[in-house]
């Protein structure tokens, strides 16, 4: 899947030993899934997963993760990979935007994502096996980025994986899961909160100022398709100023939260938090607690790519580092009654 900031992946198994613990549990919302990365396990797992993001990036992964199975795009997929990797096209909005104006990408391929890109929106695909095409190209594109893992900026020297040729996949599209078919929203969190009942919930909220849309912009503007107006050295999307979530405001994050936790219909809430957060863990066991019994397990782990390397200014001149390198994850998870024997799992209780 696509590097992405906040990733899930070392958490995943202990996620998933969690929900598999829980009695009778079958089905499960992912409010606010990003990469999908914890639906597509929990569906792999035969559990029938709800994924939601308001971003359309988002949306498309899940899409494709969640909701699409593979026997029903799996032979359509495969033939339109192999069609698209002998495009090579002329260079369009993207190889200007993101190669010439902006360095996230080599000009040769640039013009072959413009090219496929195209051609996708040309052929107006079932939802599902376009979305599925969409994700075979934002990850044959990220494999040949030139960033840290965010697209807030591109690296000053070409990364040496910058000069591979693009080429599509399939990806890890699994079968339907026996607890149901999968379904991906694209709704605000309070709205996706009430959309429906299932056993259990997963709540992975943004932590800090910094948007997902920012982050990841040229995700956004490739989906979409919109080729939009763009500002800045990293030529973000103009709507990057005005699209906004109260849960990147430190006044707003706790109303928010407290909202959305209110309005979940599941038996159990599963919600990951650090300790760079809006909320200290005390005050988030406190709001969780009107909800159920909580018991908290904590994760050590690096800080993002970004941080390792340290703090540049815009010439590209290092002028500082970072005040911690490891950050502590805690899962929290709340129901009926405390998990009295949980799962065994590399996390600890705390």
């Amino acid at each position: 899947m696509i590097k992405y900031i906040g990733s899930k992946r070392t958490l995943i198994p202990a996620i998933v030993a969690i929900g598999k613990a829980l009695p009778g549990a079958r089905s499960v919302l992912d409010l606010f899934s990003g990469t999908s990365r914890v639906g597509h396990a929990f569906k792999r797992e035969g559990f029938r997963v709800v994924a939601n993001d308001h971003n359309a990036y988002a949306a498309t992964l899940a899409r494709c993760y969640v909701q699409a199975d593979r026997d029903s795009i799996l032979r359509d997929a495969e033939k339109l990979v192999r069609e698209f990797n002998l495009l090579r096209g002329e260079p369009g909005y993207f190889t200007e935007t993101f190669c010439v104006r902006s360095r996230f990408f080599q000009p040769e391929n640039g013009a072959r994502i413009d090219a496929i890109r195209e051609a996708i929106a040309r052929k107006s695909l079932p939802s599902e096996l376009e979305s599925v095409m969409l994700v075979a190209l934002m990850e044959a594109a990220d494999r040949v980025d030139s960033t840290t893992g965010v697209q807030m900026a591109y690296l000053k020297s070409w990364a040496p994986r910058a000069s591979n040729a693009l080429e599509l996949r399939i990806p890890d599209v699994l079968p339907r899961a026996r607890h149901g078919k999968g379904e991906a929203l694209q709704l605000e969190a309070i709205a996706a909160a009430r959309h429906g009942a299932t056993d259990l919930a997963y709540v992975d909220p943004p932590y800090n100022q910094h948007k997902y849309l920012g982050n990841y912009h040229i995700w956004e503007s490739l989906v979409l398709w919109d080729k939009p107006e763009v500002y800045g050295t990293a030529c973000k999307r103009v709507d990057c100023r005005t699209r906004s979530s109260a849960f990147n405001s430190r006044s707003m994050f706790e109303s928010a939260f407290s909202e959305v936790i209110e309005a979940i219909r599941a038996t159990w809430v599963i919600v990951s938090f650090n300790n760079e957060g809006y909320l200290t863990r005390e005050r988030a066991e406190q709001l969780l607690s009107a909800r159920g019994c909580v018991t908290v397990l904590e994760h050590d782990y690096k800080r993002y790519v970004g941080a390792q390397i340290g703090i540049y200014n815009p010439s590209g001149t290092k002028v500082g580092t970072v005040g911690h390198l490891r950050n502590k994850e805690f899962l929290y998870v709340v129901g009926p009654n405390k998990l009295a024997h949980h799962p065994r799992t590399h996390l600890r209780c705390v």
